[in-house]
């Protein structure tokens, strides 16, 4: 867990190195510095200030309130300051605000959080310079789809879902598309989330026949449908999605249940690196610190490439490759990520790792 008062300290040590020398690119990090978002904010900060610090860089900290018609304060603040691009921007609205200051003076932003679809059909309409290295809406149906085709196809596939809102959009994207390749599901069922056990619902799929399972519901339910159907001594391959990333309490994920979500790049091989040398400084490498890391690290790459070859910074965005300590990351021509970022997971131990390449 980020502690707060060290973040503190580190990035009070990246201000005085910033005002020492100013140098290379000029990179500006909009994040909630107080309030309730402080440590989401501090994880922005700590992950883009190692990256600006250690690059030569030199980096402009922005406060995000976060709040309506806030946007305009920060676009100027940054304008201000004469950086060449901005990354962070937890909050749409912020965005909503900012996007026309810096349209107009060229100031291109990254966002590691906001995924909002009409925001980015918005800036799309009006040339804002936005840029999403967070998740587009709907690319996590889209991978889960893809892995049920590539795995599952020929297997008894059953869809349940807790109710909600996410899980029932999820599970409903999945079964068209599944449907649309000319496969039903064997059982499909809305499920009543939060209890704790699940056997009748276990026995239902056993009679249906699946052993296959996506559960559109969060990380509790999937651990509790294992643990009975495991007891039940009936055989389910579970995938969930992206709400498996939570604590793993009260009832502990068994090994082998499977998640299409978004990775702890910590727990990558392209992210060691940078997870060991933030821990050295005192920083835990989770939640939007490797993500904030990245999009500077590929501001200042854009940035320095912009230069030398005398292009606007966003045009070097756009279809550039990075090698970051997440994968490589690119931008299309409508500034989402080139790469779905969501990928298939597996539990044990302690975590989500990529699954096992199978045994020949």
């Amino acid at each position: 867990m980020i502690n707060l008062r060290g973040i503190a300290a580190f990035l009070a040590l990246l201000g005085a190195a910033a005002e020492s020398h100013a140098a290379g690119v000029t990179i500006g990090v909009v994040a909630p510095q107080n309030g309730p978002l402080a440590l989401l904010g501090a994880q922005i900060a700590a992950g883009a200030g190692f990256e600006i610090q250690q690059s030569g860089n030199t980096l402009v900290a922005i406060n995000e309130t976060c709040e309506e018609n806030s946007g305009a304060a920060v676009a100027d603040a940054l304008v201000n300051a004469k950086v060449q691009v901005a990354v962070g921007f937890l909050c749409s609205e912020t965005l909503e605000g900012a996007l026309p200051k810096l349209k107009d003076a060229n100031i291109p932003a990254i966002t590691v959080s906001v995924r909002s679809r009409i925001l980015m059909e918005d800036a799309r309409k009006n040339g804002w310079p936005l840029f999403r290295a967070a998740p587009a809406d709907g690319a996590e149906a889209a991978k889960v789809i893809e892995v049920i085709l590539k795995d599952w196809a020929a297997d008894p596939i059953a869809l349940i879902e807790d109710g909600t809102i996410h899980g029932r959009e999820l599970t409903e994207a999945v079964r068209n598309a599944l449907e649309q390749n000319g496969l039903k599901p064997v059982f499909t069922d809305t499920y009543r989330p939060g209890q704790e056990q699940q056997i009748a619902l276990v026995r239902r799929l056993k009679r249906a026949g699946a052993t296959r399972v996506f559960i559109g519901g969060d990380r509790n339910d999937v651990a509790v449908i294992s643990r009975d159907a495991k007891a039940e001594n009936i055989p389910l391959s579970i995938l969930g999605g992206d709400a498996m990333r939570a604590a793993n309490q009260p009832l502990p994920l068994a090994d082998g249940v499977r998640a299409v979500a978004l990775p702890e790049y910590a727990l990558l091989p392209e992210g060691a690196a940078a997870a060991d040398a933030l821990r050295a400084k005192g920083v835990e490498p989770e939640g939007y610190v490797l993500p904030s890391l990245t999009a500077a690290l590929i501001a200042g790459q854009a940035g320095q490439a912009a230069a030398a070859a005398g292009k606007p910074l966003q045009e070097t965005l756009v279809g550039t490759t990075f090698q970051t300590p997440v994968g490589a990351v690119g931008f299309t021509s409508a500034h989402e990520l080139s790469q779905n970022p969501y990928r298939l997971l597996e539990w044990r131990g302690n975590g989500f790792f990529p699954p096992a390449a199978p045994t020949q």
